[in-house]
């Protein structure tokens, strides 16, 4: 099972801080696509986060075997007919960065008031197994958009996310805050109960079966 190893398709060091975290208690280590050797351009054409998702985990998969994690996430805003969505990590360009992305997605925003300013992260995980099989988990973090950027706590579109249990911006909040409440934290949570039920921990028997 690829040296009980799992490896998470992603080259993105922000989000393989919040993945270990939380995906620690599987008692295996996870490597990203760079450190597993995996050096692929994956063409993300899907037209939901589940479907890219996948493509991403399959591809890698196809290399690698074991299993094979794969995230696809994104700010959805209201007001912004739901811009930017599954192309959040291509908005306005790869390699612009967020900083100015943000402000881009302010400016737009700038009539909305209140409850118009609604916005959501969500996060699709696909896990594709040893067997080839696939298990999808997806949720969602409700907040709005805030006034203007605040924290550096957080990476990507975080800094204008605002989260009202907090009252803070998701780039002010502890790793710990986020992991509790995020997309991603709750859709890994739910992966970790999923992988757990079929394989159990590290040095669990169950593990050798595939």
């Amino acid at each position: 099972m690829n040296g009980e190893n799992i490896i998470f398709a992603t080259g993105n060091e922000g989000k393989m801080r919040e993945i270990r975290e939380i995906l620690n208690d599987l008692g295996r280590k996870i490597l990203s696509m760079k450190e597993a050797g995996v050096h692929l351009d994956i063409v993300e054409d899907g037209k939901t986060f589940g479907e890219n998702a996948e493509i991403k985990a399959r591809a890698v998969w196809k290399k690698t075997g074991g299993i094979v994690l794969a995230d696809d996430s994104g700010l959805v805003v209201d007001c912004l007919n739901g811009e930017p969505g599954i192309y959040s990590a291509r908005y306005m360009g790869e390699d612009t960065s967020y900083a100015i992305k943000n402000q881009n997605i302010l400016n737009r925003a700038a009539k909305a008031e209140g409850k118009e300013r609604s916005a959501r992260f969500v996060c699709n995980i696909a896990a594709v197994l040893p067997d080839g099989s696939v298990l999808h988990t997806e949720e969602a973090m409700e907040g709005f958009l805030a006034d203007r950027p605040a924290g550096a706590e957080g990476f990507g579109y975080d800094p204008i996310f605002f989260v009202p249990e907090y009252n803070k911006t998701a780039a002010e909040l502890t790793m710990e805050q986020k992991n509790q409440i995020s997309h991603r934290g709750k859709a890994l949570e739910a992966m970790k109960c999923k992988l757990m039920s079929l394989y159990g921990r590290k040095n669990d028997e169950s593990i050798n079966r595939q």
